[in-house]
This record gives C-alpha cells, structure tokens and sequence, in this order.
C-alpha cells in the first residue's frame, strides 16, 4: 500500500513539472526561428517565376532532426536555423506554436457554430499539423531523443525495413504524406531518394484550408491586367475585388495588408511592390521583424485588387541550399563530421548524417478562401567508414509581381511563404 501511494504522488509531480513547463514557453522562439530561416531559403530560390514554400513545414522537420545532434553539428545546425542553444527551450517553443494553431482551429469552430444564423462565415478552418518518424527496425535509437520528439512534436516512431525495401518504404511514406494533406501533396520523395543505408525519415506533413472572414463577392471578379514577371501588362487575368478596412502597412517601396481567415488568429499577408519591377528589392530587405509588423498593422480603409492563383511545384531537394548557408556538417561534410550521437550511438564505422532534404508545396485562393499544403522530409543514412491614417481609400492593385504569407496572426509565424509572378 505505502508503494502505491509513492508512485501515485511521484506521477502526479511529474504531470505537474511537465504541464508548468509547456505553459512558461511561448510561440515568439519558434516564430522567430521559422521566419528567419524561411527568409534564407527564400533569398537562395530563382529570382523570378512562382514560388512556394512552407516555413513551417521545413523548420519542424529541422527541429526534430536538431534535437538529435551534438557538437559542433548542434552548434552549426542552431546557428543556421536560429534555434537557441537550449535545446529543451526550442522543442517546448515549437510546441506552444502548436498548442496555439489548434485553438486557432477550435476557435473557428466556435465561431462559424455562433454565425449560422447570421449569414457569416458556414465552414471552419482545418488545420492539420503532422509529424512521424519513420526509422530503421533495429537500429539504436537512443530513447531520450525518441521520447523528446514525441513530446515536443508529437512525432511517433514507425519502424521500418529500409534494408531489404527502400522502395517499399518511399511508397509508404508517401502514402502518410498524401493522407495527412487530403493528397494535395503526393510523391515527396522521390523514386531514388531512400537507400539500403537510410535509417531514419523525420516527416512533417502540413494542410490548411480557410474560409475567408468575410468573402469576397464572386460577381465582383473581373479580368484585370497583371504585369507577368515585372513586364507589360500584356495578360488579363480573373482578379478579385473587395473595399473594407483591413490592417494596411506602408512600408519602404511596399504596400502591405492583411485579410483574416474565419478564426482571426491566422491570415493572408499581402505584400505589393511600389514598382512594377521592385519585387526582388522588397525581397532583399524582409525581415522577421518587418513580417511581424506587417502582422500587426492598423487598420484602414483599402480598396484591394487581387488576383486569384493556384500553385503546386515539383518537389525541392533543400540539402545543396542548407549547406550553402552554413549547415555543413550535418551532411558529414567534410566526411566524418557529422555528430548525431543524441539522436543514435556515433560509432567509428556506424553513424548517422542528413543525406537529403525533400520539401513540397501546394497552395490555391479564390473568393472562398485558402487551401494550402506543405510537406518536409528529412532522410538520415549512415556511414561505413572511418570518420499611416488617410480619410479615403486606399487604393491597393496586386498588378505586378507579388509577395504573400499565411500567418499566425498574434506570433507573426509564417506556415506558408511565396512569391506570385504569374497567377495564371
């Protein structure tokens, strides 16, 4: 009897320091870090065309992976993504993010329950937020990394049997991938992108899809001509339009505004060059803390032109850009370097590294709302070898090469980033 109640009161302590702990950390850690490293990647894509990518979706997977490194691999990887170097800190950051996308999503919930009557918003937002290991069967794990990952991120581990199958384990990935996102995003991997040597896939899946606030007025929907990567206007092309106020932000050679989806806590940033040709300019001078202002603007009254448009690239290999911007070691570059050794035993001939990092994007709006996905796998292999207020409207025309963000309103965190050059 005295053991029972030993362990009960242990447990209870336990529940008590863990709940304490995710309620102390806030969002703005995790915010800063996925916009931050969302910029970098955006300013290493192609200067003109279309352009998604989910920050987000990238970071978490990222996040996971840096929870299992050590050395100089955890120092180089925190000093690329912007993570702090308290990894304890960062994890119970990117899960109060988290926490604050799913009350988002019952917020929206509540609100379109309390509008039936009233003609507003009739479908809730959906917010699905995904991650999943996928490792090697019989591989030494360590347990701790395991449990953070779950913890944190709430990533399970599926075990595997890459050795004998890799193609069979790159169609069932797959297949979670396609499940998770309502199958807007399919073949993340590639046929060639897991080996008999891949011994873990850390995955984060993301889908998105928003009514807008208050929609726009399909009759209203007219040709209007748009300047295709920065040149003549010599295309017409279905443009939304919508007079109300809306938090408006003039910034240096940029106008910006945002428009609420039906939960409020999340959005759709605008960001419109001054200059028909000013969109890389606006790109070089973005910084998380000019997304977060654009987040917190005033409101105005705006008269607003926007184009309808639907994105869906190929999938992107990330690792050659990560290691351009500093994550080298992590690819065990130069050979031998890489140190995962919280996340498996770093042996003289057996130790982990990333070999490559696959990310794709979805994203189509209209006068309904958003629907968006995103999805982020990171493949880990191992080595054999030895080591201002006017008083009229303002008019805004997205006319011309644009930028745009879905974002979490009170953190200013970016799930989604990208460029519209030609909405066709």
């Amino acid at each position: 009897m005295g053991k029972l109640r030993v362990m009960k009161i242990t447990l209870f302590a336990l529940l008590i320091s863990v709940t304490t702990s995710l309620q102390a950390a806030t969002p703005e850690q995790a915010a800063h870090a996925i916009n931050s490293l969302g910029l970098d990647l955006h300013r290493q894509m192609p200067k003109e065309g279309n352009l998604c990518l989910s920050p987000y979706s990238v970071q978490s997977a990222l996040a996971m992976t840096y929870l299992g490194a050590s050395g100089a691999t955890q120092e180089e990887m925190a000093r690329v993504l912007h993570f702090p170097a308290d990894k304890q800190a960062m994890g119970e950051s990117f899960a109060s993010l988290k926490l604050a996308l799913e009350a988002a999503e019952r917020e929206s919930a509540r609100v379109v329950a309390e509008a039936k009557n009233s003609g507003g918003p009739s479908e809730a937002l959906t917010l699905r937020v995904a991650n999943q290991l996928f490792g090697q069967k019989g591989y030494d794990f360590r347990p701790p990394f395991l449990a953070a990952v779950k913890q944190d991120f709430g990533a399970p581990m599926q075990f595997m049997n890459f050795r004998e199958d890799p193609s069979g384990a790159m169609r069932e990935i797959n297949g979670w991938v396609a499940r998770q996102t309502k199958d807007r995003i399919r073949d993340l991997i590639p046929a060639d992108g897991l080996t008999k040597d891949t011994q873990l896939v850390l995955v984060n899946a993301l889908y998105f899809k928003a009514a807008w606030s208050s929609e726009f007025v399909q009759t209203a929907t007219s040709p209007e001509p748009f300047h295709v990567n920065g040149g003549k206007p010599d295309v017409n092309v279905p443009t939304m339009h919508k007079a109300a106020h809306m938090p408006y932000y003039n910034g240096r050679g940029f106008q910006a505004i945002t428009l609420p989806y039906v939960s409020r806590h999340l959005h759709f940033l605008l960001i419109v060059p001054d200059s028909v040709s000013g969109i890389a300019s606006v790109e070089a001078k973005l910084t998380p803390q000019l997304l977060l202002d654009c987040a917190q603007a005033k409101s105005q009254e705006v008269s607003l032109h926007l184009p309808k448009f639907k994105i869906a690239p190929p999938t992107l290999p990330l690792g050659e850009i990560l290691q351009k911007l500093g994550m080298t070691t992590a690819f065990d570059e130069p050979r031998g370097s890489a140190d995962f050794d919280a996340m498996a035993p770093k042996r003289p001939n057996n130790y982990l590294h990333i070999s490559k990092v696959f990310h794709k994007t979805f994203i189509e709006l209209d006068e309904k709302g958003t629907e968006a996905a995103a999805a982020t796998a990171v493949i880990m292999a191992k080595r054999a070898m030895a080591p201002v207020e006017r008083s009229k409207p303002i008019e805004l025309k997205a006319d011309r090469p644009f930028l745009f963000a879905i974002q979490h309103a009170e953190s200013g965190s970016c799930l989604f980033l990208g460029r519209v050059s030609d909405p066709r």
